[in-house]
């Protein structure tokens, strides 16, 4: 007889930023400064006695909406045959049904798709992404942390340094303030700084049609590996069409959380490179079905954030993806990823490779257990 999924415990995790941090949609007027990202954590444990985990996260809202979701959900996943991950997936998308297919159920839905993941590929032995068939063993990696904007230029080039230390490829830094000029002011210094390493830039949507236009004609001088979110995340014709103006790529889809909203971009004509963001999408079944279709439509991938779940990922897409660094998930694993020589190194570990960690359990602030 197949196995059966016995019990999902979830976990609402609170996790604190050292310092918070601004992008240009603080400075803006939009947002408050990020000071903590708030995470859903299952554990799936089947009847077997095979385990998995996963998660899904949220920054300045919708972490507690994410727990609340999964927990009214999670039941019909009890029973289930923890292999048939694409039946669950719809199974948990049906009970949702009212809230629609995207946002908070989408992402709700994630942390359990990934830990199904999981589960499967530690069953088989196997780290992720040889389960889902990889083509490399390593991933180019860039990090994002050290360049947001309530840090100096200053500041910024002692972290690209330290990042480039540590072993990470390239580097990516904030821009999209009111003041354009200061962007650019910022950018020159930092291109300067690295030489002709590879470096990115991120507008957190905050040009409109005209500005982007615009500021992308004055960054191309700078050989950027690519100009990401120039507009309004959901604004595919606007993306395609940069990016089919330009020689810098436009990198877009962080923000969606659906297969149909990134399929947008494909419809519009969009030839830049996706981010899509497994947490964000739905998880690894929604993930990977974006991906064939992107693969298809020749278009470049840098999955966005959570790199624990994404370096597999990215490591079993067709063409050279970038994976992005960001350290701050690291208290919540035992575990850390090897980084050197301007590569991400898939582990060898079975499934995503992690564990939770005891401050995990710490900074768990509500948990239930169904089934």
């Amino acid at each position: 007889m197949s196995d059966t999924i016995r019990s999902l415990k979830l976990s609402h995790v609170v996790l604190p930023l050292e310092t918070p941090v601004s992008d240009a949609k603080v400075l803006t007027g939009r947002q408050k400064p990020l000071t903590e990202t708030v995470l859903l954590f299952v554990e799936v444990t089947t009847e077997d006695g095979f385990e998995g985990m996963g998660f899904s996260y949220s920054k300045r809202a919708g972490g507690p909406a994410q727990f609340t979701h999964l927990r009214e959900v999670a039941e019909v996943a009890i029973g289930q045959d923890p292999s048939d991950i694409d039946r669950i997936y719809q199974s948990l998308m049906w009970a949702g049904a009212s809230v629609g297919r995207s946002g908070v159920a989408t992402q709700a839905v994630a942390a359990l798709d990934v830990a199904l993941w999981d589960l499967k590929a530690r069953r088989a032995g196997l780290p992720l992404a040889k389960l889902i068939g990889a083509y490399r063993d390593s991933c180019q990696v860039y990090n994002t942390s050290g360049g947001f904007l309530q840090a100096s230029v200053e500041e910024i080039k002692e972290k690209a340094t330290a990042s480039l230390e540590m072993g990470i490829g390239g580097i990516k830094i904030k821009v999209g303030q009111p003041d354009w000029r200061e962007d650019l002011r910022r950018v020159e210094a930092v291109r300067e700084h690295l030489g002709d390493g590879p470096m990115m830039v991120d507008a957190n949507q905050q040009w409109d049609r005209a500005r982007a236009r615009r500021m992308c004609r004055e960054l191309e001088q700078h050989d950027l590996v690519w100009i990401e979110e120039p507009l309004d995340a959901w604004d595919a014709v606007g993306h395609a069409d940069l990016s089919r103006v330009f020689d810098t790529p436009i990198a877009t889809g962080e923000m969606l959380t659906s297969v149909p909203e990134h399929m947008a971009l494909v419809d519009a004509g969009y030839r830049g490179i996706v981010q899509p963001d497994a947490p964000r999408i739905g998880g690894i079944t929604p993930f990977l079905r974006f991906a064939t279709l992107a693969a298809h439509a020749g278009l470049a991938l840098a999955p966005h954030y959570a790199m624990e779940i994404h370096l597999h990922l990215a490591a079993a897409y067709p063409t050279e993806p970038w994976v992005e660094h960001f350290e701050w998930l690291n208290p919540l694993f035992d575990e850390r990823i090897d980084i050197h020589d301007g590569r991400m190194w898939v582990p060898e570990r079975a499934g995503l490779g992690f564990t939770l960690s005891d401050q995990m359990r710490a900074l768990t602030k509500d948990t239930v257990t169904i089934g």
